[in-house]
């Protein structure tokens, strides 16, 4: 499902324009990433909660050049579904 679709059922359930929709939904989006920037999980109660990983730093080979590189460790954003989340999919 694109973003898009998600617009168009929000609006099409909600009454709700579809213009406002988008602003909505792109807010929310935007509030996601800015919160996770920042080091903040964020928490939807039922759904799931963004969260930070990290990675550990570590050592790759360029098998092309035959060189060995090493990856420093970093951040990476990620998701983890709620149980009820996860339940409902595996019905």
């Amino acid at each position: 499902m694109t973003k898009a679709e998600i617009v168009n059922e929000v609006a099409k359930s909600t009454g709700i324009e579809k213009t406002t929709v988008l602003r909505v939904v792109e807010s929310f989006m935007e509030s996601v990433k800015t919160s996770l920037v920042n080091g903040e999980p964020v928490y939807l109660r039922g759904f799931g909660s963004f969260i930070i990983k990290q990675r550990a730093e570590k050592t790759a080979r360029n098998i092309k050049e035959k060189t060995t590189i090493t990856i420093p460790a970093h951040a990476i954003p990620a998701f983890k579904p709620a149980k009820v989340f996860v339940a409902a999919v595996k019905k």
